[in-house]
């Protein structure tokens, strides 16, 4: 397959073109120096060129809260600019991949959120992915809408390099232990997009590795599997703590677990457990240290 990749120099990206390469795909990555995504003119032009069979739409604004004083900014790039890569897509005949986010949910709900559960997005983020969302939707016949939660790998920062960071650092540490949700892991989450946008099987996902845990017990177990695997002296003491003793300017969904219906119905490969591909990121992360 021809791919389209934006954000490629980006966390995820970065892994998308590399797993797509790696299974024989004919890839192009692009990032914001190449292709302005909020430039419609622009990115009819690129994609037209290209003629892949599909766009894998990784770009976005990510900074949650920032995004709360800088509102124009959130939907330039993740509503006007989804917008734009819906219609290249579409004009090129090329398939959509959207990647969006477990912030689309308000995170009240006692279970996990059904793909096709009503979305109450709490922040300007949350909102602005969701819009992409709409657009994409509404503008492109042969869509996946990927939500994706708490996503780190190699490359970039990302909430495991920081606790690895200050849990060699710091005498005590505290972590949020009211909020839950799944850890992914990009390549994990790569190599399922890879299956999926080789399919007809268009709609909503919800991909992330499985289980579900909290901040704390995830910095628990990043602590403890860093130890084994890369010899790390941790000397931080882990404590518990809760949402409101870390007010930050954009709301976080209390329970952003999502169940992984579509996946399952459409006979594809789910992801597999979230401690699973964490150990294999520390261990990616050994190896490209010591180079």
């Amino acid at each position: 397959m021809k791919v389209l990749v934006t954000g490629a120099s980006g966390q995820l990206g970065k892994d998308v073109e590399k797993v797509f390469q790696e299974q024989g795909h004919d890839v192009l990555g692009y990032d914001r120096e190449q292709l302005d995504i909020t430039n419609l003119e622009q990115a009819v032009k690129i994609v037209g060129q290209y003629q892949p069979d599909a766009v894998i739409h990784c770009a976005a604004y990510t900074a949650v809260d920032a995004a709360e004083s800088d509102v124009d900014g959130a939907y330039q790039v993740n509503a006007a600019g989804t917008r734009n890569m819906a219609l290249a897509a579409e004009k090129a005949g090329a398939k959509l991949v959207y990647i969006s986010t477990d912030y689309v949910f308000d995170g009240t709900a006692e279970q996990p959120y059904h793909e096709y559960d009503n979305t109450n997005p709490q922040s300007i983020y949350g909102k602005s992915k969701r819009a992409g969302e709409i657009l994409t939707q509404t503008l492109s016949s042969r869509y996946f809408i990927v939500r994706t939660s708490w996503v780190y790998g190699l490359h970039g920062n990302n909430f495991v390099k920081t606790m690895l960071k200050l849990g060699q650092e710091k005498p005590q540490l505290q972590v949020v232990n009211d909020q839950k949700g799944s850890p992914t892991y990009t390549v994990d989450l790569a190599r399922f997009l890879a299956e999926l946008v080789q399919t007809e099987k268009y709609g909503v996902y919800h991909a992330s590795n499985s289980g579900s845990c909290t901040w704390y017990e995830f910095t628990q177990a990043i602590l403890q599997d860093a130890a084994e695997i890369l010899d790390a002296k941790i000397t931080a003491k882990l404590e518990p703590c809760s949402t409101e003793q870390f007010p930050r300017p954009a709301v976080r969904p209390r329970n952003s677990v999502m169940e992984h219906i579509a996946i399952r119905t459409n006979g594809l490969n789910d992801l597999r457990a979230w401690r699973e591909g964490l150990r294999d990121f520390l261990k990616e992360y050994l190896a490209s240290s010591s180079k």
